[in-house]
C-alpha cells in the first residue's frame, strides 16, 4: 500500500497518531539519508552511477574523532556489512559496507535504518511483570528469581519438557550454540527456532537429497548463471541486495530471468518469463517442465548415469504430468513451460532459486526436493552458476539451524541417538549419567533421545489433551526469547494457548505481540534483551559463510546481552558450572564470546564449522577488500586463497587453514581447495543399485571412484592410518578405535589424512532423486488441506492422520471436508520490502513505518467488483476456522481472479479490535495491524511439520 508522495517531503499521516507526531518534523529523502548516516541510498545507488558505485567521501565528512566499526546488518540472510559512526560511545550515523563482496556499498531500506533499533525509543527499557491487569517496572533480580522459581516448582511437578525453550534466527551463533546447550542442560527437547517456520522442509529434502540442507552457491556466484529459475520467492523484496547479483547476470551474461509465483511480484517485474500458477502446485507444475525436458533429451544423460539415483523413478512420474494434467492443475499453459524448459535447457549453468513460498507447505519437503531433481536432471549441481540456491530469510537463521537450535537435533545436525549425546558430551566434558538424568523418562526410555514439539505446534502442547500426547504432560510455561508469535498460524487458537500457561516469558528487545495478543492479568515476563549491535560474535549467512559482529554500543537502558540473561538463569537453577565448564567467563554473568566459538569449533566436525576460529573470521572481516566480488576468494593479503567467510565446510581445525567451500558438491577443485563431492550418508547401495559416484571424483583425488564416508577402519584398510600423529591416535583410539568416524573424531586427524589425499571426508556418492525413508519417496503433488478444487482431491489426496514430533496431526480428516462454497478464495501471504519478519523492530523504527502504515489485502479487480468491493475501503477477510481480519483492500492485477495475498508483517490488531493500550507505556510499535496469520489455517508438513501460509481458503467482504 505504498502512497506516492506530494512532493519531495514525507507528508503527515492521516492515519496514525504516533506517526502524525513524528512527521511534526518534515523529512525529505536527503535528510532521511543524512540522518541514517548514508551518502547515497541502497539500490539507488546503482542506478544513480551507472552501476559503478563509488564512496561519496565529501558528503560523509565528520566532525570530530568518530570511531567506525563493522558489523552486519539484522534483517535478511545477504549479509550486508554496517559500518558504525560513534562518538563517544554514541551511535551517530551508519554507511554501509563498501568493501563487503556482500552488499557493495548498498544498503536496502531496512539496513539503511537498522541504527534506529539500537536507539529505538520504542524498546524494552527494563524488566517488567503483568500484576493486577498492569505493567509493573521489577529488578532483573526479581525477574530471574520468580521466573526460575516458577519453572523449578513446574518441573517438579510436571517434568522438564512441560518448559518449552523457543529460541531465535536473531541469536547470533555463539547465542544459538549455547541456548541449545542451555536447553540440553535443563533436561529437554522441546525446544526450536524459526527455521521450523520458514525452511524446515528446504534443510530436510535437501539434505535428503544429497547430504547437505544449505544453498550450494551464494549470491555472488549467481554472476555465473546462465539463467536464473526463481520459485516461491520474491527477493527484490525480501533479500532486495541480492538483486545486485542476480541483475549482474542478467546484463552481463543475458541470462533470462524466469520467476514462478502465483502473484506478480517486484522481483517478476524483472523477469523475461513470468509463470502464474495456482498457489499449492510447484511439484505439478516442475514436473511439467521436466515432462519437456524428458520428452526432448534435453536431460544431462552423463551426469544423471555418474552422480543421480532413482531418476528412473523420477522419469515414471514426470510421464504422468503432461501438458493438458498440468495446465488442469496449475493453470499453468503447456506452451508457456515448453519455453521455459528449453531456456533452461539452452542457458547452462542456470541456478533455481527459492523461498518460503515453495516451503510453508503440507507437502513442502515434496517441492524442495522436486527443485533440486530439476536441478539434478539439467546436471547443473556442483558447478559454477549452477546449484540450488536458497534465499534464508533472517539474518542468522542459518547459523542458528547449522547450531541445533532445533527439536530434532544437536548443534551440527547430528541427531538425538545415544551416539549424538556421547559426541556431545564428549564435546562438554559432561557426566553422561547426570545429563541423562536432567531429562525425564517414559518407561525405561530416556525423552532425550526423543523428537520435541516444534514452534509450529506449541499451542497444542498446551492445549492438547496429554494422553493424546508423547510429551508426559501439558506445556505450563512458555519462553519466547527472540521470536514473534504474530509469525505462525491460528492466532486466536495461540491466544487461548497463552492464557492457559502458568507462566509466559519474553525475552526481546521489543515486546512483541506476545505482551498484548492475550487476556492475560497475571503471570507475564518481558526480559530486555539488548540488540546484536551491543554485543558481539559470528553470524552465517545464506551461502554459509561467517561474518564477525563487533559491539558497536554497550547495552542500551537495562537491557543485556542474551548470553548474559542464560548465564543468570544457569546460575538460577544450579548448573552453570556445568554449562560454562570449558567456556571461559569475563565475569560470574559473562562468558566471553570467543571461547564459544571455540567450543563449537570442537564439535561441529559434520559441517566444517570446525575451521572458523574467531581469529580467521575477524581477519577476514579486516580484510575485506581482498576478496573477489564473483568467486570471493581473497587475491594476496593475508586472508589469500581463502573464500570470504570460510562458508562451510572448512574442514579440520583452524590451523589445517582450509579455505571454505564457496560451492558445494563442485569436484573441480581439490577438496583441499574447495571442492567437494556429493556426501555418501545413505549407504553403499539401494535395492542391489551402487549409491556411490561412478568413475568420477573430486580434482586430483587419490581414490578414482565413488568411495564410502571415512572412519578410522578406512583409514587402516587403505594404509593410511600411519599418517596420523601419536596425538591425533590417541584421542581416535580413546572414542571408538577402529569405528571412530569423520565426524566423532575430536582430533580432526581422520579429515586432515582425507583431505591430504584430496578426498571429502564424507565420501563420494550420487545424489538421490528417491527419499525412501519420506512418506512420498518420489516427490508427488497432493491437494492442499484447505482446497476449493474439490475436482482433484480425488485424484492427489492429501495424507492419512497421523502422529509425529509428539503430537496427533490431521492430513485427511480436515480435507474430507469441503469449505470451498462458504470460502471460495485462495489466500496466500508473503513479505513487504519495508517490513521484516514478524515486523516487530520495523514497525517501531520510524523511517520504516512512514513507508507502510496500513495492514492490507490483494485481491483482483474482477473479484473485488463481482463483491463490491471498493480500493482504500475496509474489508473482513475471513479463513475456514472462523478466524477473520480487518483490512484495507488493495484491488490490483498483482494476484490472479480467485486468489488473494496479504502481508505477514503486521500484529496489535485482533479481529478488528485495537490493542495498543496493551503494551507497555511507550513501547507500542507505530504502527500495528491484523495479523494475517489470524485468519491462516491448520496445516503442517508431512516431514518437519512446517505451518502451511501459502495456500488456505478464504471470504472477503467489505466491512
Amino acid at each position: 500500500m505504498l502512497r506516492k508522495k506530494t512532493n519531495g517531503v514525507a507528508r503527515r499521516s492521516q492515519r496514525t497518531g504516533i506517526l502524525s507526531d513524528i512527521a511534526e518534523k518534515s523529512v525529505d529523502r536527503r535528510s532521511f539519508l543524512r540522518g541514517s548516516g548514508l551518502a547515497i541510498g541502497g539500490l539507488a545507488a546503482i542506478s544513480a552511477t551507472g552501476g559503478a558505485v563509488t564512496q561519496a567521501n565529501a558528503q560523509s565528512a565528520v566532525n570530530g574523532a568518530v570511531e567506525t566499526i563493522k558489523s552486519v546488518c539484522t534483517h535478511c540472510s545477504v549479509g550486508c556489512t554496517v559500518i558504525a559512526e560513534v562518538s563517544n560511545g554514541v551511535w551517530t550515523g551508519q554507511e554501509p559496507g563498501w568493501d563487503s563482496p556482500f552488499n557493495l556499498g548498498a544498503h536496502c531500506a531496512k539496513g539503511a535504518a537498522v541504527r534506529e533499533h539500537a536507539h529505538g525509543e520504542r524498546r524494552l527499557k527494563y524488566p517488567m511483570k503483568k500484576e493486577g491487569g498492569e505493567w509493573k517496572r521489577i529488578s532483573w533480580e526479581q525477574a530471574i528469581d520468580e521466573i526460575g522459581d516458577g519453572m523449578m516448582n513446574i518441573r517438579e511437578e510436571s517434568g522438564p519438557d512441560s518448559v518449552y525453550w523457543l529460541g531465535s534466527a536473531k541469536h547470533n551463533n555463539e547465542q544459538a550454540y549455547l541456548f541449545r546447550k542451555f536447553a540440553a542442560y535443563w533436561g529437554t527437547n522441546n525446544v526450536d527456532h524459526q527455521a521450523r517456520i520458514c525452511h524446515s522442509t528446504t534443510v530436510a529434502g535437501v539434505a535428503n537429497t544429497w547430504g547437505y540442507g544449505a544453498m550450494t552457491n551464494s549470491y555472488n556466484d549467481i554472476h555465473n548463471s546462465k539463467a536464473i529459475f526463481i520459485i516461491g520467492g520474491n527477493p527484490a523484496e525480501a533479500h532486495p541486495v541480492s538483486l545486485l547479483h542476480l541483475l549482474k547476470a542478467k546484463e552481463q551474461n543475458n541470462a533470462p530471468v524466469i520467476v514462478c509465483d502465483p502473484r506478480f511480484t517486484r522481483t517478476a517485474a524483472h523477469a523475461d518469463e513470468y509463470v502464474r500458477f495456482r498457489p499449492g502446485t510447484d511439484v505439478a507444475l516442475v514436473w511439467g517442465i521436466l515432462w519437456h525436458i524428458f520428452e526432448n533429451g534435453w536431460e544431462d544423460k552423463e551426469f544423471i548415469r555418474t552422480r543421480v539415483w532413482g531418476m528412473d523413478q523420477i522419469q515414471e512420474e514426470v510421464a504422468k504430468w503432461n501438458p493438458e494434467e498440468v495446465e488442469r492443475v496449475t493453470g499453468a499453459p503447456g506452451e508457456q513451460l515448453r519455453r521455459v524448459a528449453r531456456t533452461m535447457a539452452n542457458n547452462r549453468p542456470g541456478t533455481v532459486i527459492w523461498c518460503m513460498g515453495g516451503t510453508q507447505h503440507t507437502n513442502g519437503n515434496n517441492n524442495t526436493r522436486a527443485y533440486c531433481v530439476l536441478q539434478l536432471a539439467l546436471g547443473n549441481m556442483g558447478t559454477s552458476g549452477g546449484g540450488t540456491n536458497i534465499f534464508r530469510g533472517h539474518d542468522n537463521v542459518q547459523g542458528a539451524t547449522d547450531l541445533g537450535v532445533l527439536s530434532h537435533t544437536l548443534p551440527g545436525y547430528y541427531g538425538l541417538k545415544p551416539g549424538s549425546w556421547a559426541h556431545w558430551g564428549r564435546v562438554w566434558e559432561e557426566d553422561m549419567d547426570w545429563l541423562k538424568g536432567q531429562f525425564a523418562t517414559d518407561g525405561d526410555k530416556s525423552l532425550m533421545n526423543l523428537t520435541g514439539i516444534p514452534v509450529s505446534r506449541w499451542i497444542d502442547g498446551v492445549l492438547e489433551d496429554p494422553d493424546n500426547m508423547d510429551n508426559p504432560n501439558k506445556v505450563r510455561a512458555m519462553v519466547l526469547w527472540g521470536h514473534a508469535p504474530n509469525s505462525q498460524t491460528r492466532q486466536k487458537e495461540m491466544k487461548t494457548a497463552m492464557e492457559q500457561l502458568d507462566m509466559l516469558v519474553v525475552v526481546d528487545p521489543y515486546p512483541t505481540v506476545s505482551a498484548v495478543l492475550h487476556d492475560r492479568t497475571d503471570g507475564v515476563y518481558l526480559l530486555p534483551a539488548c540488540t546484536q549491535f551491543e554485543t558481539r560474535g559470528s553470524v552465517t549467512a545464506s551461502n554459509r559463510s561467517f561474518q564477525w559482529r563487533d559491539k558497536v554500543v554497550d547495552p542500551l537502558f537495562e537491557s543485556l546481552p542474551d548470553e548474559v540473561i542464560m548465564a543468570k538463569f544457569a546460575n538460577k537453577f544450579g548448573w552453570a558450572d556445568r554449562l560454562f565448564r570449558n567456556i571461559e567467563m569475563d565475569d560470574e554473568e559473562t562468558p566471553n564470546v570467543e571461547s564459544i566459538t571455540r567450543e563449537f569449533n570442537k564439535g561441529m566436525w559434520t559441517i566444517g564449522y570446525t575451521g572458523q576460529s574467531p581469529e580467521r573470521i575477524k581477519m577476514h572481516m579486516a580484510n575485506q577488500h581482498t576478496f573477489d566480488r564473483t568467486t570471493l576468494q581473497a587475491i594476496g593479503g593475508p586472508a589469500d586463497g581463502d573464500y570470504y567467510g570460510l562458508p562451510w565446510p572448512s574442514w579440520g581445525t583452524a590451523e589445517m587453514n582450509h579455505p571454505g567451500t564457496p560451492n558445494l558438491y563442485d569436484m573441480s577443485k581439490r577438496v583441499s581447495e574447495g571442492g567437494l563431492t556429493f556426501r555418501a550418508r545413505f549407504g553403499v547401495e539401494r535395492d542391489g543399485d551402487n549409491l556411490l559416484a561412478e568413475g568420477v571424483y573430486s580434482k586430483d583425488s587419490d581414490i578414482q571412484d565413488g568411495y564410502p564416508e571415512f572412519t578410522m577402519q578406512m583409514l587402516m584398510d587403505l594404509g593410511w592410518d600411519s599418517e596420523l600423529t601419536a596425538e591425533e591416535l590417541g584421542v581416535i583410539d580413546g572414542i571408538a578405535g577402529p569405528k571412530t568416524n569423520w565426524k566423532t573424531d575430536l582430533s580432526g586427524g581422520i579429515q586432515r589424512v582425507a583431505i591430504a589425499h584430496e578426498c571429502a571426508p564424507f565420501g563420494n556418492a550420487k545424489a538421490r532423486a528417491v527419499v525412501w525413508t519420506f512418506p512420498d519417496p518420489v516427490p508427488v503433488h497432493r491437494e492442499p488441506l484447505y482446497t476449493n478444487r474439490r475436482d482433484l482431491v480425488e485424484d492427489y489426496p492429501t495424507y492419512e492422520d497421523r502422529k509425529f514430533y509428539r503430537l496427533p496431526t490431521m492430513y485427511a480428516s480436515i480435507q474430507k471436508q469441503d469449505f470451498s462454497k462458504d470460502y471460495p478464495m485462495i489466500l496466500t501471504s508473503g513479505r513487504l520490502v519495508e517490513y521484516e519478519g514478524g515486523g516487530d523492530e520495523s514497525r517501531s523504527n520510524p523511517w520504516l513505518a512512514e513507508l507502510q502504515q496500513d495492514m492490507f489485502v490483494e485481491i483482483n479487480t474482477r473479484d473485488a467488483n463481482n463483491l463490491g468491493i471498493r480500493d482504500g475501503k475496509q474489508v473482513w477477510v475471513e479463513g475456514p476456522e472462523g478466524a477473520k481480519v480487518k483490512v484495507m483492500a488493495m484491488v490490483t492485477e498483482r494476484v490472479g481472479e480467485g486468489v488473494a495475498f496479504m502481508p505477514f508483517h503486521f500484529g496489535g490488531h485482533l479481529e478488528g479490535k485495537d490493542l495498543r493500550d496493551k503494551y507497555p507505556d511507550g513501547a507500542d510499535p507505530y504502527v500495528l495491524g491484523e495479523s494475517s496469520n489470524t485468519a491462516q489455517t491448520y496445516g503442517y508438513d508431512s516431514v518437519t511439520q512446517m505451518q502451511e501460509t501459502k495456500a488456505t481458503l478464504c471470504k472477503i467482504s467489505a466491512a
